[in-house]
């Protein structure tokens, strides 16, 4: 079985990698990589390669890969030329027509990190995190005209712990699917893998992040922003600004109410006296504290920063153009912070 792997994302590339370094055992061949094209990064705009493309380079340099802008009649010919049994298509981004699908006798098959027919899209990582679920998963499905919605080969949950974020999520998700790929090449191989329809009534669905998703709104909870911190992380980022500066956080911890935080640390630390030191610089003012601003500092949990709900605690941070810190090292740093309203 000669097998066309559709990838572009870093994601992909354990599944890809896996194909590679098992090239024609059990009568599973790599055939080639279709991927997109080199794209300009860094200030230099030199093109670079997908890390999908980076990887097969590195350690398969011979196994063909196309990267056409488009899937048209001249990236059909190129892929019939390669004569392939099966579409494996993981983080590729783009849709496959009818046309494309039929130069696979044996159809093609997506990988999709969720449990389908949740989180049907893009951004099925960011959904589960944002969304605070208590376990997400992997799909392998066959492909089909509508995004997402092909019939079920395997699963396999994947638990969560409320700390994921989506660098680190990824990471598991995609060395998760590469040891699930194999076993069902196999199976589709020697007909013993059965596909089950999705509940199409039970469907949901997430879209395509955009940098502007990642701004934070200080009125929403603590859970809230601690959520998309997360999920946001490494792209777009959360950001709010201080005064004329954008500013990035990249942790954070959601904790309750003021009053109740200051009492568990008091009496965690014992005595008023660490209460006093966990709220430095506090407003003086007899209104309560609004969203938004920054209230003192928890010595454990990092900056304390008032939210619509709840408190959150800001553990590394960092202004455009300047690195990621840990709070008390940007603390030095950072002019007027404590006492300033964010936002």
């Amino acid at each position: 079985m000669r097998i066309l792997f559709a990838g572009s994302g870093g994601i992909a590339v354990p599944a890809l990698e896996s194909l590679a370094a098992t090239n024609g055992g059990q009568g599973i061949t790599l055939a080639g990589l279709l991927t997109n094209p080199d794209r300009a990064k860094g200030r230099s705009g030199k093109p670079e390669p997908g890390e999908c493309a980076a990887a097969l380079r590195r350690i398969s340099p011979s196994i063909p890969i196309l990267d056409p802008e488009k899937l048209d009649a001249a990236a059909r010919e190129q892929a019939a030329a390669l004569k392939p049994d099966l579409l494996v298509s993981f983080a590729y981004g783009k849709m496959f027509g009818p046309k494309f699908l039929a130069l696979f006798p044996m159809g093609g098959i997506n990988i999709h990190p969720s449990l389908l027919p949740k989180y049907r899209g893009p951004s099925p990582i960011p959904a589960a995190i944002l969304n605070r679920e208590r376990e997400t998963g992997i799909t392998i499905q066959k492909l089909a005209a509508e995004m997402d919605s092909g019939d079920i080969l395997v699963q396999q949950p994947v638990p969560l712990n409320g700390r994921e974020t989506t660098a680190n999520l990824s990471e598991t998700m995609a060395h998760k699917a590469a040891a699930m790929l194999g076993a069902a090449l196999r199976g589709i191989a020697d007909g013993t893998l059965k596909a089950q329809p999705q509940d199409h009534n039970a469907a949901s669905y997430c879209s395509l992040l955009a940098k502007e998703d990642g701004i934070i709104n200080w009125s929403d909870s603590a859970a809230e922003i601690e959520a998309r911190i997360r999920a946001f992380n490494p792209w777009p980022l959360c950001q709010t600004r201080h005064g004329e500066l954008e500013l990035f956080i990249h942790q954070g911890e959601a904790l309750g109410a003021l009053s109740a935080h200051l009492t568990q640390v008091g009496g965690q630390r014992g005595g008023a006296d660490k209460q006093t030191e966990c709220s430095l610089e506090v407003r003086g003012e007899a209104s309560p504290p609004h969203p938004g601003q920054v209230l003192g500092k928890d010595h454990d949990k990092g900056i304390l920063i008032q939210t619509g709900d709840g408190i959150l605690a800001a553990g590394e941070l960092q202004y455009r153009t300047k690195k990621a810190l840990d709070w008390k090292t940007f603390l030095n740093g950072a002019r007027n912070f404590i006492g300033a309203t964010l936002g």
